[in-house]
């Protein structure tokens, strides 16, 4: 046998010693199963072995020094695994390796010196592990070097002279302590198509020679850069990736935005741009992925896109945008974010032809009018977030067919009448249902969907960073406002009718929404009795049904809901003994039954007595 090739089962188990007495063996390749344990010593023995990848398993340990003994191989790819300690110097006899991958691990302490002797190396990876100490000048050296990612590590870059005697494609000092300005030995790059400097210190103006380059992706994420794009920067037919999120930059945006047709993703979050979003923006018909969020952007015109343009998911959040409601986004939109702006006015009908919308956030504007019952027409709807804007009159009964909804935001509102007792139709808040992928994951299937083989790689590690990039989506639950992580959301079911002017009892039809994770009903005006149908509610966490007007007893039912761990029921009318039980015993917060003159229980009880040995 010359090649045994596994990759991509579900091989749950070491690798066998045995491994050793297939001493004609050419090529070796395991990735992406579940093989765990670690390397065994007698792999050293496939003296023949010229491609050795064993990459994303879980494989742990050392690497040991036997593999030197493997003279003719070329490439070693033990990337995305669990492995430990620091790399044994015996790896430089690896004379012949031309693609050194170990990223994705735990491996620590200094470069060896000994990799100087792998004269025929192209790529070296050694991204996201532990590697310390100052990145040695000697990796420039290597005439062949195409590729060199050392991001993520705890390594320094000092700032001394570099000469790369190399012609890098790939580079990547993410997280490298870099400082000053962009090091100009890059402008010698001349074929280098990415480039990843993000998590540094850099500051200073984009330089013009790099806005120059047929880069490919161009990573420059939380710096200190400083002033304005230059337009050279989009006249690129090359550029598919820019994220300059979280620096300094400022100004306009240059009006030759649309000249940059091949972009995929284009994140600027986290600046100070301002002025209107360039209309020529529209023209990039491939964009997926559009983030301007968290600038000083302004006005009330926006850019048509193409309705069979590939852009799945738009973030404008926390800018200053004014008029209506913008819908001219492509029709496939997923993700469309627009809150913390000026928007007014009521919600334009054509919203509705955005039918493939999944996560709609339109809070803290100022929009009015009733809730339009064209809402239960978007179908695909998981997330709806109208938090703290003008709206009036009643919530919609046909709102309850939007079956995928998972979590809806109406609080901080004027709404008023009765809670319609549909709302306990919600079949997302009824049952679990297994998600099999997160909305940002499947913003990522489609950033992958590409042609260029040689570009797929890198575009599928930054696509699946859109997790990271797309904000958290900011509810309040358990009285706090917090984030909760957009590559998450599938887990979470939360119906937030709180700070309105609804009247009437509570319907006992939201009882049965028993995947419900938070209910907060408070600040109202709710008369009536608390249904005891709520014992249902087996899997709430949040609890809230505080500043009403409710009466009567706490439902003993509330004792069945065993995952609770945030109940506020105060400034009420609720009497009678507060029901005790394994998870209502736990909620002993006396905040939590406050100006509720009739209440008795253990629950507070305790702290009456504390209060009072205190006292004495």
């Amino acid at each position: 046998m010359e090649e045994l090739n596994m990759s991509y089962n579900l091989i749950d188990r070491t690798l066998g010693t045995n491994l050793g007495n297939l001493s004609n063996l050419k090529r070796l390749i395991l990735d992406y199963n579940l093989i765990h344990g670690e390397i065994p010593t007698q792999i050293g023995n496939l003296t023949n072995l010229q491609w050795l990848s064993l990459s994303n398993n879980k494989i742990s340990g050392a690497i040991p020094p036997s593999l030197s003994h493997l003279k003719w191989l070329t490439l070693l790819d033990l990337g995305q695994n669990l492995l430990t300690m620091e790399l044994p110097t015996e790896i430089g006899n690896l004379s012949n390796i031309e693609l050194l991958l170990l990223n994705n691990n735990n491996l620590s302490g200094e470069i060896p010196p000994s990799i100087q002797k792998m004269e025929q190396l192209e790529e070296l990876d050694l991204e996201k592990n532990l590697f310390a100490g100052e990145i040695p000048t000697w990796l420039f050296d290597f005439n062949y070097l195409k590729d060199l990612n050392l991001g993520e590590n705890k390594l320094v870059m000092k700032n001394g002279r570099i000469a790369p005697r190399c012609m890098l494609v790939e580079l990547s000092l993410r997280s490298c302590n870099l400082s000053g300005q962009i090091p100009i030995w890059i402008s010698n790059q001349t074929q280098l198509w990415f480039l990843d400097l993000s998590d540094n210190n850099l500051e200073g103006t984009l330089p013009k020679w790099l806005a120059q380059r047929n880069i490919s992706i161009l990573l420059l994420s939380n710096n200190k850069i400083s002033g304005s794009l230059p337009p050279h920067l989009f006249q690129s037919q090359s550029l598919n990736i820019l994220v300059l999120s979280k620096n300094n930059l400022l100004g306009l945006l240059p009006d030759t935005m649309g000249q940059a047709t091949k972009m995929r993703i284009l994140i600027l979050s986290r600046n100070n741009f301002s002025g209107p979003i360039p209309t020529s923006i529209s023209n990039m018909l491939e964009l997926v992925l559009l983030d301007l969020s968290s600038n000083r952007f302004s006005g009330n015109k926006f850019p048509m896109f193409n309705p069979n343009s590939l852009l799945l998911s738009a973030d404008l959040s926390s800018n200053k945008l004014s008029g209506q409601v913008p819908t001219t986004f492509s029709l496939g939109i997923k993700v469309l974010l627009l809150s913390q702006n000026e928007f007014s006015h009521v919600l334009p009908q054509n919203l509705s032809n955005l039918n493939q919308l999944e996560y709609l956030d339109l809070h803290n504007n100022n929009i009015g009018g009733e809730i339009p019952n064209f809402l239960s027409q978007m179908s695909s709807l998981q997330i709806l977030n109208l938090r703290n804007n003008s709206f009036q009159g009643s919530i919609p009964i046909h709102l309850s067919s939007l079956s995928t909804l998972q979590i809806l935001d109406l609080s901080s509102n004027n709404l008023s009448e009765i809670i319609p007792h549909t709302l306990g139709s919600l079949s997302r808040m009824i049952n679990h249902h297994d998600v099999s992928s997160s909305i940002s994951s499947n913003v990522t299937s489609q950033i992958i969907v590409i042609p260029e083989n040689w570009f797929l790689i890198h575009t599928i590690s930054i696509a699946k960073q859109t997790d990271l990039l797309l904000h958290d989506l900011e509810v309040f639950w358990k009285k706090l406002m917090r984030g909760l992580p957009n590559k998450n959301l599938q887990l979470y079911t939360l119906l937030d009718l709180s700070n309105n002017q609804f009247s009437g009892e509570i319907p006992n039809s939201l009882g049965g929404l028993k995947n419900l994770k938070s209910l907060n009903l408070s600040q109202n005006k709710l008369s009536g009795r608390i249904p005891l149908s709520f014992g249902g509610l087996q899997s709430l966490e949040s609890f809230d049904l505080s500043h009403n007007n409710l009466f009567g007893e706490i439902p003993y039912t509330l004792a069945n809901i065993f995952e609770l761990s945030y109940l506020d029921l105060s400034n009420n009318k609720l009497e009678g003994r507060i029901p005790s039980g394994p998870q209502m015993d736990r909620m002993n917060d006396p905040n939590s039954y406050a100006n509720n003159n009739g209440l008795c229980g253990m629950q507070i009880k305790y702290h009456v007595r504390k209060f009072l040995l205190i006292q004495s």
